[in-house]
């Protein structure tokens, strides 16, 4: 009776040591797991940031762009401006001006 009862002692320790090998195989799958998808989602976010300092970069340059039209919009309405197109575009002068013209 010792021995079967040191036998059934032995096969629950077996038992116990293959189920607890088991489970760290799990574990361990579900790590390398893990540690995969992190490398993938840290490869995505790498792609992600630097999309979005492109973005901010055309934003910026944008933004600028816009002030450089609202400060030629300003000159474009100014008296110094309308001179210098009725000047170039239709040849007109002021009053006290002399005009020299090239002989054709």
């Amino acid at each position: 009776m010792k021995k079967s009862k040191k036998r059934r002692n032995n096969q629950k320790i077996a038992n116990n040591y293959l189920g607890m090998a088991a489970i760290a195989i799990v574990v361990l799958i579900l790590l390398v797991g893990l540690t995969m998808q992190s490398n993938n989602l840290k490869a995505r976010i790498a792609v992600y940031d630097a999309k979005a300092a492109a973005l901010k970069q055309s934003i910026e340059d944008e933004q600028d762009r816009t002030k450089e039209i609202d400060e030629q919009k300003e000159y474009m309405q100014t008296d110094e401006y309308i001179a210098e197109v009725a000047r170039d575009k239709l040849g007109l002068v002021k009053g006290n001006e002399i005009v020299f013209e090239e002989e054709k």
